[in-house]
C-alpha cells in the first residue's frame, strides 16, 4: 500500500542468521577420522570437546530439507512488514504456526512496497521456481491508490492465478480481499471490492474478505503513518490469515 518511489523487497529466509553467523559448522567425526587421545588430560578434555560440539552440530541441523512445499505470500508493503523487522511480518508468524503444527512447508514472503497487480504478474514466473503448494494473494491496494481501473486489476490477478494453476495444478490459493476508498465513487468501489470474491468462487480459492478487519484505523494497531500494522496489528492479521491457510496444508 506504499505510494513511493523507492520500492523495498523484503524476503524471509529460515535460518538465514545461523548461516551468517556460523558459515563452517565443524564436522562431526566419520569412522574414518577418529580423534587421537594422548595420554595427557588436557589433551582428553579437549577431545571430549570436540565430540560435544559435533554431537551439537548434529543435532541442530533443520528439520526439513529445503525441497519442502513453498507457501507462497505474494503481495504489498502489508505483506512485506513494511517498518518492521521481517521476522514480525504475518508471514513470519505463519511460519511459526507452521512448525508448530510440524507441518513440511516453507514459507516465502514475496512482499514489495508499493507493488501493484501488474508487478506481481511480472514476478509471478520466477517466483514459481520454487516447488509452489499455497499461494496467497495480496495485491490491489496499491492499483485502486493509484486509481488505476478494476477490470485491469481483475485480469492482471487472474492471470497470475492462471500461470500458477499451469504450474502447479494442485496447488491451493487463499485470496485476501482489500477495500476501495469510498471518494473514488460508488461504481469504482463496487467493481475494486467484488473482484476479490468472484475470482474466490471462479477458482474454488479460500477467501479473506478484508485483510485488515480490525486492524485498519485504530491508531495503536498502526504505524504514525496510519496505514501500515505494528507488530501487534501483524499478530492479529497472523491469526485471520493463518484460519484461511490451516485448512489448506496437510501433514507430509
Amino acid at each position: 500500500m506504499q505510494l513511493q518511489t523507492r520500492f523495498r523487497r523484503r524476503a524471509y529466509s529460515l535460518g538465514r542468521n545461523a548461516a551468517l553467523s556460523n558459515p563452517s559448522p565443524p564436522r562431526a567425526p566419520g569412522p574414518t577420522n577418529w580423534i587421537r587421545i594422548q595420554s595427557g588430560p588436557r589433551d582428553l578434555a579437549a577431545a571430549v570437546l570436540y565430540i560435544a560440539i559435533a554431537i551439537a552440530v548434529v543435532a541442530v541441523r533443520p528439520a526439513w530439507s529445503d525441497n519442502r512445499p513453498v507457501i507462497l505470500f505474494l503481495g504489498t508493503s502489508l505483506t512485506a512488514g513494511y517498518g518492521l523487522p521481517s521476522e514480525q511480518a504475518f508471514p513470519a508468524l505463519i511460519q511459526e504456526k507452521i512448525d508448530e503444527a510440524g507441518l513440511a512447508y516453507r514459507v516465502v514472503n514475496a512482499g514489495v512496497s508499493g507493488d501493484t497487480s501488474a508487478g506481481g504478474l511480472r514476478r509471478i514466473n520466477w517466483l514459481l521456481k520454487s516447488p509452489v503448494a499455497v499461494l496467497v494473494l495480496e495485491l490491489g491496494a496499491n492499483d485502486m491508490l493509484r486509481g488505476q481501473q478494476p477490470d485491469v486489476m481483475r485480469k492482471n490477478l487472474r492471470k497470475i492465478i492462471e500461470r500458477t494453476l499451469t504450474k502447479y495444478p494442485n496447488a491451493k490459493l487463499l485470496i485476501a480481499g482489500m477495500r476501495a476508498a469510498p471518494n473514488l465513487g460508488k461504481e469504482y468501489v463496487e467493481a475494486f471490492e467484488s473482484t476479490y470474491p468472484d475470482l474466490a468462487k471462479e477458482y474454488g480459492a479460500g477467501f479473506i474478505p478484508f485483510l485488515l478487519e480490525d486492524v485498519a484505523a485504530r491508531p495503536r494497531l498502526n504505524q504514525a503513518d496510519g496505514i501500515h500494522p505494528t507488530a501487534e496489528g501483524h499478530e492479529l492479521i497472523a491469526e485471520r490469515v493463518w484460519r484461511g491457510v490451516s485448512p489448506l496444508v496437510t501433514p507430509n
